[in-house]
């Protein structure tokens, strides 16, 4: 577990800064980072040149002014959010980022702000996985000063789970969000794996004062900020420890993948006199590994060649090294080295420089516990979760964020129980126990994706629309939806389902009930139906109209009428073949043939001589001429 802050010798994760107000510009060889003035509803620029943003990316809480705000230098200081029980157990930050290794630093501070001289216990996780513990009461120095902790993480979904779990009835809080992207490679990245996180028990910067982005104007690509290493010295190495420092430049620093500054090796410590040994003690958490990272730097200008300064490097009396830093890289070069402690037996790392031949030097030193990241839940039951939070309305002090089930250490969301799959590598949304809660939504059709549910009540809230097509799968045994305003049909998916206790009873819904779902009380289990007025088609339920069902045409009414249109289209293709038959065998209504109209023309002709004629002989009775019989023609 983490370093708690309540620690008589926490290290860097609890260390306080006397900051100093000089210029200050960061820059980063990456384009990714937010500084989130927490408890703020304004942005600003403070004195070293950083722009910080309102307060955002948060899930609910309040905010407050500590109760001294004169006393803090840095604009981010002087406001906190803090989240009472009323939003939830668990609360976040959820911050936008594109995949890749992140930086992330928060200020914590107390300074009795509420006014009840109680300083709060809570944990904060990252991405699922917890990474600080406070537990009250703080050491004063906390209380009134505040104290920065940072970590090295992966994020790769697209956006940082950054929460805080309340203990017992305390409302955690902070002060201040810092996230910059880093190298991916940067503190072997390969060695360690993206699957861990790197949490700081102490950056030392050996012969100087504390510095760092955002305290002096010494700047850091990565954003870290260092701490004098005096505290971490042994009483013994205190007596007889020497501080170097120089103005000269130093080769090799500032580079891929760590970008270690320069400012860290123009200082060192040494030992006073020709010899002897220089010897650092670390606190720790005898549960994890450690990460030591060393640097180096000859900035002693009498030593000229290799074998002048020559120490071996010893980390809990295991010899790790022989070093002779101007052999590995001349005089005022950079120098570094990392090893991995395993297998701890104590909450002490010891780190000693024994002389071979000269005093031995040392310009910084880096301890990082390394974390494994937690069980999370599996992505699609997370985007299930969600939907389901917004369309059931789940209240604020529930405390649904972040991930439904991470860390395993903390309880999963309010009602909701969680347990690993099968492969052991992920969590999965196992029981859903929302009874009563005074819900007024619907149940989104995501919930299909909840495919290792047991058991799901949603029973006495007020809850309408219909019921998911996709609700149900094989793991699902218990179903209590009843007391709602539950519309339309069952679905055919629960019948797919192991259930053995049904419960729909007190809602709206309308339809057939599928015969596997009412056999569930035949087989033993347990099924009540009543008080939906529209289900038919089971014992002691209304028999389905034949043709109309759940509000719409039953399968057998789609059928009947499609039946229908094909006898209706087959009768009316005969009718239109009848007909065209019945036109061929009359065409002389339409068309005369062409006999018939040469016997017309002949008979025309005919009429014209006979009246010709018949003018003929008028005339000639005009002018008293005999009258021929016509047979005479």
């Amino acid at each position: 577990m983490p370093l708690s802050p309540s620690s008589s010798s926490s290290l860097f994760l609890s260390s306080i800064f006397l900051l100093l107000l000089l210029p200050f510009s960061l820059s980063s060889p990456f384009n990714t980072s937010f500084f989130i003035d927490c408890g703020s509803p304004e942005g600003s620029t403070d004195a070293f040149n950083r722009t910080w943003l309102p307060d955002q990316f948060y899930s609910g809480g309040s905010t407050a002014v500590v109760s001294e705000p004169l006393r803090f230098h840095q604009i981010a200081e002087k406001t906190i959010r803090y989240f009472p029980l009323s939003f939830g157990k668990k609360n976040c930050y959820v911050v936008p980022l594109p995949p890749g290794r992140y930086y992330l630093r928060t200020f914590t501070v107390y300074d009795n702000y509420d006014g009840k001289s109680h300083s709060p216990s809570f944990d904060v996780s990252v991405e699922g996985t917890l990474v600080f513990s406070w537990r009250s009461p703080w050491p004063e120095s906390f209380i009134r000063d505040g104290s920065y902790s940072d970590l090295f993480a992966f994020i790769g979904d697209g956006e940082l789970d950054f929460c805080f779990y309340s203990i017992a009835t305390d409302p955690p809080i902070v002060g201040s969000l810092e996230v910059l992207q880093v190298d991916p490679s940067s503190y072997d990245a390969l060695g360690t794996g993206h699957n861990v996180l790197l949490v700081n028990y102490g950056r030392l910067s050996c012969g100087s004062d504390q510095w760092g982005p955002g305290f002096t104007n010494h700047t850091d690509s990565f954003g870290r900020s260092w701490q004098s290493d005096e505290d971490f010295r042994s009483d013994d190495s205190k007596s007889v420890a020497r501080s170097l420092s120089t103005v000269e430049k130093i080769k090799g620093v500032d580079q891929s993948p760590n970008y270690f500054p320069m400012k860290l090796y123009q200082t060192a410590v040494t030992v006073s006199g020709g010899g002897g040994s220089l010897v650092y003690e670390l606190e720790v958490d005898a549960k994890l590994d450690y990460l030591l990272w060393f640097h180096f730097s000859e900035i002693d200008s009498t030593v000229k060649k290799a074998g002048q300064r020559v120490f071996d490097l010893l980390v809990n009396d295991k010899n790790v090294s022989r070093i002779d830093v101007f052999h590995e890289v001349g005089g005022f070069a950079a120098f570094s080295l990392n090893y991995t402690v395993k297998n701890l037996s104590s909450t002490t790392v010891t780190v000693k420089l024994s002389s071979v031949l000269g005093p031995p030097i040392i310009s910084g030193l880096e301890n990082y516990a390394i974390v494994p990241a937690d069980m999370a839940t599996v992505p699609e039951q997370v985007t299930a979760m969600k939907a389901l939070k917004d369309s059931l309305r789940v209240p604020d002090r529930m405390g649904w964020n972040g991930d439904p089930c991470a860390p395993t250490s903390w309880d999963a969301w309010e009602g909701v129980s969680c347990r690993p799959n099968s492969q052991g590598s992920a969590l999965v949304i196992f029981q859903i126990d929302l009874g009563s809660q005074g819900l007024k939504g619907f149940i989104s059709e995501q919930i299909s994706l909840l495919t290792d549910l047991n058991s799901l009540n949603l029973s006495s809230n007020t809850l309408s629309g219909q019921l998911p097509l996709g609700l149900g799968h094989k793991s699902l045994v218990s179903l209590d939806l009843s007391n709602n305003q539950l519309t339309g049909p069952i679905p055919e998916s629960l019948t797919v389902s192991s259930l053995k206790l049904v419960l729909l009873n007190g809602n709206e819904l309308q339809g057939r009930v599928p015969e596997d779902i009412y056999s569930v009380g035949v087989h033993g289990g347990i099924i009540d139906l009543s008080g939906n007025k529209g289900l038919c088609g089971v014992p002691s339920l209304p028999s389905c109209p034949l043709l109309w069902e759940n509000g719409h045409l039953s399968k057998g009414g789609k059928i009947a009428i499609a039946i229908s249109c094909v006898v209706f289209l087959i009768l009316l293709l005969l009718v239109i073949y009848l007909c065209c038959i019945w036109r061929g065998r009359h065409d002389y209504d339409f068309a005369p043939p062409h006999d018939l109209t040469s016997l017309a023309a002949k008979r025309n002709r005919y009429q014209r001589q006979k009246s010709l004629m018949l003018l003929e002989m008028e005339s000639q009775h005009a002018k008293g001429m005999p009258t021929l019989p016509l047979n005479s023609q």
